[in-house]
């Protein structure tokens, strides 16, 4: 096997991993990139078009609930239309930030040291909200009220800053606003669906015309491994903060942040 699968399935481990996690997959990916050497730019767009794979593992995990979604939809079972209006709130603001500020997003995308404070900040923002939430049981995601998807929403917009995490932006921010761990970690699972599409397909159509061949292959590698991670992945979490909560995540965010400056500065 060449370097490069080499590479596709170490990053595909990385998003794997990282993607449901509120420890941020794509500042993971960047740096890993930086600590290996490797040219980030060149591997920027495949940082982004192995997310499907992510992506995918949610929707095998949870295809009961979408089937349920979906069939409901048909009847307009209240239920199943607060589901769908929540993620469809939840998910303009990034469409219409994504879309405003794409070219300046992309920019941060190759800096290391944003990704590093971002970790760092990060982890502090999760220990605070962590003591001073007060959620209530929500009975998952349709139980959400509008306002609280709202905000949920801007929040995950904030992600947009390379090493914020987007789960980690609307697992938070849902607890923020009054939404208990378990529905809040799921409404951040389902609403990747949306917002991770969106972003792959914009990359995409931006810059896929200039894939070769290998990108394809390196792409279809990314893909398979960080799909069967992730399953692994979300339902080991959905135990552990059930269980214990974010603070594990929180200092290990602090302690990849602080460790990852100090490398960046030495280099």
């Amino acid at each position: 096997m060449d370097s490069q699968s080499l590479t596709a399935i170490l990053l595909g481990i990385v998003e794997g991993v990282t993607e449901y996690l509120p420890v941020s997959s794509t500042g993971h990916l960047i740096l890993a990139t930086e600590l290996l050497g490797y040219d980030a730019a060149k591997w920027a767009l495949f940082n982004i078009a192995i997310q499907p794979g992510a992506i995918l593992a949610i929707v095998v995990l949870y295809w009961r609930t979408f089937m349920e979604v979906l069939q409901g939809l048909f009847r307009l079972e209240p239920r199943a239309v607060a589901f769908t209006r929540n993620l469809i709130v939840a998910f303009i603001p990034a469409v219409v930030l994504g879309l405003a500020f794409g070219n300046q997003i992309e920019q941060l995308l190759e800096n290391g040291v944003v990704v590093a404070i971002s970790l760092i900040v990060g982890g502090i923002a999760i220990l605070i909200v962590e003591r001073l939430a007060r959620p209530v049981e929500r009975g998952g995601v349709s139980g959400v009220s509008l306002r609280q998807s709202c905000l949920i929403g801007l929040v995950q917009c904030i992600a947009m800053i390379p090493g914020v995490s987007r789960s980690g932006a609307t697992i938070l921010g849902a607890m923020a606003f009054g939404v208990d761990r378990k529905t809040a970690a799921e409404f951040s699972f389902f609403l990747a669906v949306p917002t991770l599409t969106g972003a792959t397909v914009l990359q995409l159509a931006k810059h896929g015309g200039a894939m070769t061949s290998e990108d394809i292959k390196l792409i279809a590698i990314g893909f398979v491994v960080s799909f069967i991670v992730a399953i692994a992945v979300v339902k080991a979490f959905v135990a552990v903060i059930s269980r214990i909560g974010f603070a594990p995540f929180a200092w290990y965010r602090i302690v990849a942040g602080i460790a990852a400056l100090a490398w960046l500065g030495m280099r």
